[in-house]
């Protein structure tokens, strides 16, 4: 799959999936990522003209926390019911 880099802004993550949110991981995966860098992108869907967070959230956060703008990402479908 091909990975696209998206501006962590332009993110929107459901407040279902916050509620999940660690710090204790997040701190943990920003350690990780400033010395071997983000070895898995998010995956993301396209929804209401926005990218909703599908998976990642401690990842996102990580980022978020040590000051990038933007982050590798996979756009998956939404599933069909």
């Amino acid at each position: 799959m091909e990975t696209v880099r998206l501006k962590i802004d332009e993110i929107y993550v459901p407040a279902k999936r916050k509620a999940t949110l660690k710090e204790e991981t997040v701190d943990a995966l920003a350690q990780s990522i400033l010395e071997e860098g983000l070895k898995l992108p998010i995956s993301v869907r396209q929804g209401n003209g926005r990218y909703v967070l599908q998976e990642g959230l401690h990842r996102l956060e990580a980022c978020r926390a040590l000051g990038e703008d933007s982050i590798e990402s996979i756009i998956v479908r939404a599933r069909q019911y």
